[in-house]
């Protein structure tokens, strides 16, 4: 396997955990954490059903992952789409913290352009 490849898949392995503990997500995966720690230094790769399931908490297809592995390079997704994958294995309560900003920010917007209404 590539290097590059090899690098991408630690990527997806860790995206896909998220904030979970090496423990726990062996744990959900049925493997140890030994298993995932291996995977995540690129010392062994997943087995077929465990690819599957990373692919999945990772929000990738399988042929994705396969293509990974194969060195051909995945489909590059947009900044959004990338955010928005992320925001999906994230804790509750830092979800919770990006809903928080993004009022935050919307708040500041509208008040900025009823500021610039009234100057008119």
């Amino acid at each position: 396997m590539k290097i590059e490849s090899k690098q991408k898949l630690i990527e997806i392995i860790k995206l896909a955990r998220g904030s979970m503990s090496q423990r726990a997500f062996g744990k959900l995966l049925g493997v140890s954490a030994t298993a995932v720690q291996m995977w995540e230094k690129g010392v062994k790769v997943p087995d077929t059903e465990n690819l599957a399931q990373i692919a999945s908490k990772a929000g990738y297809t399988m042929e994705e992952l396969i293509s990974c592995i194969d060195g051909k390079p995945i489909s590059e997704t947009s900044d959004l789409s990338l955010i928005l994958r992320q925001i999906q294995h994230m804790p509750l309560a830092q979800v919770a913290q990006i809903v928080q900003a993004a009022a935050d920010r919307l708040a500041a917007v509208a008040e900025a352009s009823g500021d610039e209404a009234k100057a008119s």
